[in-house]
């Protein structure tokens, strides 16, 4: 078994765990289950991708996205590591190719749609193949009382009693209150598992509520103020994500819509100019975005209120994932209630699998998540940040000073609101500050080298990592590894273009 701060260091370019990953990640080494709730951006793939990479065998990652896998696996690669997915994305010939590789073991993680588990083919595969570790992400998905509830989680208990050796079983998820996590330990059958909640806060995202006389009129203002971020707006219906693409794209804004009445194939397409930075705004319902990894979203605008603060914390959390400042921002009115009602009678009433009684309970528990949604969306005097807290049972100060509630922002008004983004400045170890134009010379170096290998930016280095490369600005490869997020892999595989660009820009300038 390698040591675990080596892995770190040789693929992610870490020198140190965030908090709970090293606790979690020896409880799995241990031959411990876990179920660990973590909010999104807190580094949720280390925890199982390290104890993959320490153990003998392979690691079997359930996830419910096309998108996610294709992600987690792109990076894998990047970093060294071998990884594939098997889900529908792949043709029959590419599935069974895939499915031998993993069976002659060329992979050491292997992410898995959970509608793929119980296939003759990788029930076939799995028998035989040495499963270390089976990793569950999005678990709330197993509970009916959880917000994506699917029911194609609730096979993952056959499949591992399917296996000649039960692996390791680890779930995680960003959202869960008690009754969800108790769901998934039960559904899953965990065995006494190591149970961790590393804290909903997440600093970096400023939280606010304005109610605007015309929402439209106001994401245009807004959107204009900040033409150079990234961001997603969430609506609720497919026809208000139509309409309001097109208002944008007439109001000379580049922005792409992504609903589940479109064609798989256009969901994709615009998926991937979104994560590719080919576009900046992706206007979407919810069918958007669960394992989305692009970590430079400067903001989430919601047009509507969600139905529960679950949804919300899950949705406005794909903002800021690299730990720099963004924008969550609720655009309320009255009618979301209402429109709320309708859509959470509707989903009851349409789930046939439910019983009388247990529809009663459900709407009983949902009209209440709704109440608290709507005390968030229209509190004056109690801070959004502790509202949210509170509400997944954590303490938090009186005032957060980052939310619009704290700083006294009239929600009624919003003549104030359309200030830029804030940045957060970014310092090296050493307390120097970024060279900007060096930066957006290495910014543009990345771009040719993503586009070369079609991968998005951010899977080369994240702004982050460029950041600090042009405040140190490293003069060979020793100082560029010393820098946090290069690892071995990568720096064989950039250090040597990224560092001629430095020393030419260095000579140049003089500095």
């Amino acid at each position: 078994m390698t040591d675990i701060y080596s892995i770190l260091k040789e693929y992610y370019g870490y020198h140190s765990f965030r908090a709970g990953q090293e606790e979690i990640i020896n409880s799995i080494l241990g031959n411990r289950d876990v179920l660990a709730i973590m909010p999104t951006g807190a580094g949720k793939s280390v925890c199982y991708q390290v104890p993959a990479l320490a153990l003998d065998g392979i690691t079997i990652v359930v996830s419910p996205l096309i998108s996610l896998m294709q992600d987690q696996v792109r990076s894998l690669i990047e970093m060294g590591v071998r990884g594939a997915y098997l889900n529908s994305s792949l043709t029959p010939r590419q599935l069974a190719l895939a499915t031998e590789r993993a069976k002659a073991g060329t992979y050491k993680i292997i992410y898995v749609a959970p509608e793929r588990l119980l296939t003759e083919s990788f029930i076939d595969f799995a028998k035989n193949a040495r499963i270390s570790l089976l990793a569950i992400d999005e678990a709330h998905c197993i509970s009916q009382w959880g917000h994506e509830f699917r029911p194609s989680y609730t096979k993952i208990s056959d499949f591992i009693e399917l296996l000649p050796c039960r692996p390791t079983v680890a779930a995680f998820t960003a959202t869960a209150t008690k009754p969800v996590k108790r769901d998934i330990a039960e559904k899953l059958k965990l065995i006494s598992p190591f149970e961790l909640t590393t804290g909903f806060d997440r600093p970096n995202l400023h939280f606010a509520v304005y109610k605007p006389l015309s929402k439209e009129s106001w994401i245009i203002n807004y959107i204009k103020r900040n033409a150079d971020e990234s961001g997603i707006i969430y609506c609720s219906s497919r026809k208000i994500v139509e309409n309001l693409c097109r208002s944008l794209n007439e109001n000379n804004i580049s922005a792409l819509p992504y609903h589940a009445g479109m064609t798989d194939e256009a969901r994709t397409k615009n998926q991937e100019d979104f994560i590719y930075d080919r576009v900046k705004i992706i206007i979407a319902t919810s069918a958007f975005g669960m394992g989305i990894n692009k970590p430079n979203v400067r903001f989430v605008i919601h047009y509507h209120m969600p139905r529960n603060i679950e949804q919300y914390y899950q949705e406005a959390g794909r903002a800021g994932r690299d730990g720099e400042r963004a924008e969550c921002i609720l655009l309320y009115s009255g009618a979301d209630v209402s429109l709320n009602k309708f859509m959470i009678n509707k989903s009851i009433e349409d789930n046939e699998s439910l019983t009388d009684e247990e529809k009663q309970a459900f709407l009983e528990e949902e009209l209440e998540k709704l109440k608290i949604m709507t005390f968030y969306s229209t509190s004056k005097k109690v801070c959004l940040r502790k509202r949210m807290l509170n509400y997944f049972g954590e303490s938090s100060p009186e005032h957060c000073n980052n939310c619009s509630v704290c700083e006294n922002r009239d929600s009624e008004s919003y003549s104030d609101i359309f200030m830029p983004i804030r940045k957060t400045e970014i310092y090296s170890k050493d307390g120097k500050t970024p060279d900007k134009e060096l930066f957006e010379r290495l910014k543009l170096l990345r771009k040719n080298i993503a586009l070369r290998q079609s991968v998005p930016a951010y899977v080369v280095f994240s702004d982050a990592v460029l950041r600090e490369i042009s405040a140190v600005k490293p003069k060979n490869e020793r100082e560029l590894l010393s820098i946090n997020g290069i690892g071995d892999s990568k720096l064989k595989r950039y250090g040597s273009i990224f560092l001629a660009e430095i020393k030419k820009y260095v000579d140049e300038k003089s500095v």
